[in-house]
């Protein structure tokens, strides 16, 4: 239902946040596995602004959205969780501290006094070191799922002999054609319309940091490129139902949400903001799954570097539990969006928790993911004993990821 009467202020806050810009990285587009990229100097801008922003919507008093009882000036980190990619160069990592570097600036107030009366200021006038999780593909698959998912890869041929597949690569052909003096030695092969360091990714950066090169780029260019990226990341991100494969980005993300939105809800809790650093696809799973693009259709393709999406829990005059969501697409938007939740703008907890277990039935560990993936060996799947039925009957040994 449409929270109407909601308690000024919010409870907490999860924070699903894309990293910033970054050098070009080579994504295969039978596997979806990628090289490593790292973070540039206009990323980590980026992310400085998005923390910035960040701290203005929760840590301002005056803000309607301010998160109540959390430390405005001095971090707090028991206030604070954060968990980050850190695959590749570090490049999804590398923006999380950038992010936090807005979120807490330096400041004077976190200087310390000493038994024997000296004054101490940390370095770089007063920087605040707040303590992130970096999440390795090798040890846990959340935030990377679609690596080394033998299921997923179904999914991409399928996809890729589909008509609607066909049919676009027909339809971009002449583009492509068209596009290929600007490609350097990039493929125009229509399954690399992004696969990162392929057609749109090699467009984009060169028309951020090549001057020849954005003067001489005909108009529109970048637009169609762009165009035809989201067409095949959207197909490739969603999937025919909330619970298949192809939305497995957000599928084992979504224990991890759950579990601090409800934590949230709890009196002994400390923590106020869960930020997840991420890459660009459970965005477009949690976009499809949740229905919010049936009214914002806008959002449903690849969103722009440094993009956040917030999923709000605040408390109603009644005493229940409320969430919202709401989406800011990079530096292209000054202020967040808000977004429907299966046709509301803010939905109980409960039902919003409830109603997405039952559609995607979430991935919850290492052995789900090995089931759910058909992965016997990989990202720590030997461990287990699938030696019944790989297909059907995963069954765990004792150990727990």
């Amino acid at each position: 239902m449409v929270n109407t009467t909601t308690v000024a202020g919010l409870v907490g806050v999860v924070l699903l946040v894309r990293h910033g810009d970054s050098t070009t990285y080579y994504q295969d587009p039978n596997t979806y596995n990628s090289t490593q990229s790292y973070i540039t100097a206009l990323g980590e801008q980026q992310e400085y602004e998005l923390g910035s922003f960040l701290r203005s919507t929760y840590l301002n008093p005056d803000s309607p959205s301010f998160i109540q009882n959390i430390s405005t000036e001095v971090v707090n980190v028991d206030q604070l969780a954060v968990r980050a990619d850190a695959g590749g160069g570090n490049g999804i990592l590398n923006s999380a501290y950038a992010l936090l570097q807005g979120l807490y600036p330096a400041t004077r107030q976190s200087e310390i006094t000493l038994a024997n009366g000296t004054n101490v200021l940390p370095p770089l006038g007063g920087y605040q070191y707040v303590p992130g999780k970096s999440v390795t593909a090798t040890r846990c698959p959340s935030l990377t799922s679609w690596m080394e998912c033998e299921y997923f890869q179904d999914h991409l041929i399928r996809l890729y002999a589909s008509a609607s597949f066909i049919n676009m690569s027909t339809t971009a052909a002449p583009f492509l054609t068209a596009l290929k003096p600007y490609l350097g030695g990039v493929s125009n092969n229509f399954t690399n319309m992004l696969i990162v360091s392929q057609i749109y990714d090699h467009v984009n950066i060169q028309y951020t940091y090549n001057k020849t090169y954005y003067e001489t780029l005909p108009p529109t260019f970048l637009e169609q490129a762009r165009y035809y990226a989201d067409f095949v990341q959207r197909n490739v991100f969603t999937d025919s139902t909330s619970s298949s494969i192809g939305q497995v980005a957000i599928r084992t993300l979504f224990p991890e949400i759950f579990w601090a939105l409800g934590n949230m809800t709890l009196a002994s809790n400390k923590v106020k903001m869960n930020i997840q650093e991420v890459d660009y696809k459970p965005f477009i799973s949690l976009f499809n799954v949740t229905n919010a693009t049936l009214t914002n259709p806008n959002i449903g393709g690849i969103p722009n570097d440094a993009s956040v999406v917030a999923l709000e829990l605040s408390k109603n005059s009644q005493g229940q539990y409320e969430i919202g969501m709401k989406f800011k697409n990079g530096t292209e938007d000054s202020q967040f969006t808000q977004l429907e939740i299966f046709g509301n703008t803010s939905i109980a907890l409960n039902s919003f928790t409830q109603t997405l277990i039952d559609t995607t039935i979430p991935i919850n560990s290492t052995n789900d993911w090995c089931f759910s993936c058909n992965q016997t060996i990989q990202r720590g799947c030997s461990v287990f004993n699938f030696s019944n039925d790989p297909f059907l009957d995963g069954v765990g040994t004792g150990y727990t990821g």
